[in-house]
């Protein structure tokens, strides 16, 4: 089954309302009861969302003639992200939304290395995918500090919890976090999609962390929120350099909502509650609905065939599954890659003088809040209520 884009119109523009009660009544996930690739696909599709509206705003500074139609779709899509952000239940903490976040990052970043045509794009994407791990790991230890909790009762066992790449190793110059950009001309148009939600699914982690890092008391978690957040700025650079700068405002207007589109797609057809999958068939409505109005400004302005940049049928979606024997064997081989330049290289390629060695040992010279967190951490299942209640046991 595929999604034919020459075929859909969608909903039209004018016709794509809401009421409050629409946006922000509708009944929360369960975080328990719930799929928790239902949890994954809420923080992706609000990743996605943000990422749209940013784009949005920022083309609308630089571009006057299209300033209304930009704010047109973007008044749409920002109660769409509203709706989607606030599916989140309210008895989620911050740390296990946390937890939900990583979890997207591993799972939803292997699925698309798995399947990304262009070999250099796929081994960033490894790369990343081995730094968003160990993060994982790390909140997983917080998680158990902080509020006793096993990270599991969020993951369902879909995820591993153990050490990636260390995260204190992942600091690095701002010069090893640029990446080559595939070309427009040539690229896959899967390529480019991937491209987009990656950038979008990292740039919304970042802002969350630096939203929740202050929240905290606890010195460890203040510093942990902002040693990863700041790996997460590099994933965002590294991720946005893979598009080709070349594109026009309107081409890469056109690839983003195609990138909904799929994206959306791809929800709807893996979506275990059926409530959620009536909003993921509602927003791929309104999404080809503007998807339509940008493949017609596309012609009229560039006066171009809007699917000599996007494909008439959507590949196939994101895999929404565990990747963990995918995952595993990326971690077994390539855990002490290192980035020089735009390359991904073997350790012994990266000098004790490079400017990223001397970047993180400076930024590590007073220690690393994600190696005193993990200090003696090891995951178990139940974390530190089940080491209680067997000592409570034997004590009795």
């Amino acid at each position: 089954m595929t999604l034919d884009l020459t075929a859909q119109r969608g909903t039209p523009l004018d016709q794509q309302r809401f009421t409050w009660r629409e946006i922000a009544g509708a009944l929360p996930i369960s975080k328990l009861d719930d799929d928790a690739f239902t949890r994954v696909r809420v923080i992706l599709m609000n990743g996605i969302m943000s990422d749209a509206l940013r784009f949005k705003h920022i083309a609308s500074r630089l571009n006057g003639p299209l300033r209304r139609p930009l704010a047109e779709v973007r008044r749409v899509e920002q109660h769409m992200q509203t709706m989607i952000n606030w599916l989140l239940p309210a008895d989620q903490s911050p740390l296990e939304t946390t937890i939900g976040y990583e979890q997207v990052a591993i799972e939803v970043t292997a699925a698309i290395a798995q399947h990304e045509p262009d070999p250099y794009l796929a081994q960033v994407y490894r790369f990343g995918l081995l730094e968003d791990f160990d993060h994982l790991y790390r909140y997983s230890a917080l998680l158990d500090r902080l509020e006793g909790k096993d990270a599991n009762n969020i993951l369902q066992s879909y995820t591993d919890v153990r050490p990636g790449r260390p995260t204190a190793v992942e600091h690095r110059a701002p010069v090893d976090d640029l990446r080559r950009h595939y070309d427009r001309k040539i690229a896959a148009p899967i390529t480019k999609l991937h491209a987009i939600t990656l950038f979008a699914g990292e740039y919304q982690t970042h802002d969350y962390y630096m939203h929740v890092g202050p929240l905290f008391s606890d010195p460890v978690a203040r510093m942990l929120y902002a040693e990863i957040a700041s790996i997460e700025e590099q994933h965002v650079t590294q991720y946005e350099c893979l598009a080709d700068p070349t594109e026009s405002w309107l081409e890469k207007w056109l690839l983003h909502e195609a990138t909904e589109v799929y994206n959306f797609w791809g929800c709807m057809r893996q979506e275990s509650n059926p409530r959620l999958k009536a909003v993921w068939e509602r927003f791929l409505d309104y999404e080809l609905g503007q998807l339509s109005m940008v493949k017609d400004l596309f012609e009229r302005i560039e006066n171009r065939d809007p699917f000599s940049v996007i494909p008439k049928k959507l590949p196939e979606p994101i895999d929404f599954s565990s990747q963990r024997t995918f995952v595993r064997q990326v971690l077994k081989d390539e855990v002490d890659f290192r980035a020089v330049g735009t390359e991904i290289v073997p350790l012994e390629k990266e000098t004790p003088r490079s400017p990223s060695v001397l970047y993180r040992d400076h930024m590590n010279s007073e220690g690393s809040p994600t190696q005193i967190v993990a200090a003696n951490y090891e995951w178990r299942p139940g974390g530190e209520l089940m080491d209680q209640a067997a000592v409570q046991a034997t004590v009795h």
